[in-house]
């Protein structure tokens, strides 16, 4: 008998996490945050008092040894708190490849940024995307050239969340590239990128429609000098920690879409049984009625897929499934969450004629925010299609040569 119960402590764990996101991030505070484009630094002290900032790294490296399941639950009560997604973002970036991070590291990097991450007092993040693509993490040009005792890093990055936080507060990004063009994507070499270090430059913010709490910017690297220390998972590995951290991301990111859109239809709920039309309330009616029930039931199928895939990701790091077993499922996830959430929020939008369309609503945030994960944030749809089919159909029937 599969058991899809969740443990009393997770329970005590989600309901503690609510409560106090409701106290500490309620949608006034979502919104003020919003219109500020800035995160408090109350609100990450919080987190990380909460131990939700890098909680998946184990204990003796500063985390909180939280699983898969776990860090769901929190993504997802991120998600349901700040529907506009920001804080989402800052939370599940640093459970995800910060895991990476510290899983591969060295103790030099964990003392550098890792614990410090944990505590709020620095921020880990993820340099992928580059000016020319992001999906495609076989064609990025980043390269690195050995030095004594060194690497010598060149290359540019963009589109990359948390780069005013990460400048402000201290820390840096995973950051992959070439250090052997000619044995493909086996010469890619990760590395940890202080966004200090001599040589990087920090772009200037981009104007997102939404999530607006959080940055979004980018970086140049010119003979950026990274000791040996700081090289990550060892040499020719970048493109398999590449995509690892992308699926541990595209889980919590689909989790935080959970949460988002439980909180749209919530909202829109409360607000059809006070709106009237022809001395009815908007709820009595049957067309209302079956556009609710078409999203609830896609909001639990969507539950199920990504708890279930929670679990498999733990089974995965015991040894019990295969990174390509898993990525089918990680995929089927990323692809359904953003686009049921978004779907909802549009629908609730719906149901509020006029009032939907004005910032007085709060789903307006929402719709901005769930849309940068269904545009193409930790990896696009079509990507995601890709990886599904290739999976299901047999990879000699995607190759494309």
């Amino acid at each position: 008998m599969i058991d899809f119960s969740f443990t009393e402590e997770q329970e005590l764990f989600r309901e503690s996490i609510r409560e106090w996101l409701a106290k500490n991030l309620p949608l006034e505070k979502v919104r003020e945050n919003d219109e500020k484009h800035k995160l408090p630094k109350s609100l990450i002290k919080g987190l990380a008092d909460l131990g939700l900032l890098c909680m998946t790294m184990p204990e003796e490296h500063g985390g909180a040894g939280a699983d898969w399941v776990t860090a769901a639950i929190a993504a997802e009560e991120m998600g349901y708190a700040d529907i506009s997604i920001a804080s989402p973002v800052f939370f599940l970036v640093q459970a995800s490849w910060g895991f990476v991070v510290d899983r591969y590291c060295t103790d030099a990097v964990r003392d550098a940024v890792m614990r410090k991450a944990a505590q709020g007092e620095a921020f880990i993040g993820i340099g992928v995307t580059e000016p020319g693509g992001g999906s495609d993490v076989a064609a990025y040009q980043t390269t690195l050239k050995r030095g004594d005792g060194c690497w010598i890093v060149n290359g540019e990055k963009s589109y990359i969340s948390g780069t005013a936080e990460c400048k402000e507060m201290g820390g840096g990004y995973f950051v992959s590239g070439y250090h052997d063009r000619s044995k493909g994507y086996r010469g890619m070499t990760a590395f940890y990128l202080p966004i200090d270090a001599p040589g990087v430059e920090v772009a200037k913010r981009f104007d997102d429609m939404g999530r607006m709490a959080i940055s979004t910017g980018g970086f140049r690297m010119t003979d950026v000098v990274i000791p040996d220390e700081y090289q990550i998972g060892g040499v020719g590995r970048g493109f398999y920690l590449t995509m690892e951290g992308f699926d541990d991301a595209r889980l919590l990111v689909s989790a935080s879409c959970l949460g988002a859109a439980e909180r749209a239809l919530e909202i829109g709920m409360d607000y059809i049984k006070e709106r009237r039309a022809f001395n009815r309330p908007l709820a009595k009616y049957q067309g209302i009625q079956f556009d609710l029930a078409e999203m609830v039931a896609r909001l639990e199928a969507t539950r199920a897929l990504i708890y279930k895939t929670a679990w498999m990701l733990n089974e995965k790091y015991k040894g019990n499934f295969s990174a390509l077993e898993l990525s089918k499922w990680i995929s089927m996830c990323k692809l359904t969450a953003p686009f049921m959430a978004l779907d909802t929020f549009r629908r609730t939008m719906l149901w509020m004629g006029a009032y939907g369309y004005t910032k007085e609503c709060p789903l307006e945030m929402g719709l901005r925010g769930v849309m940068s994960y269904h545009i193409g944030a930790e990896g696009s749809a079509n990507i995601q299609k890709i990886v599904i089919a290739r999976e299901t159909l047999g990879r000699e029937w995607t190759k494309t040569r």
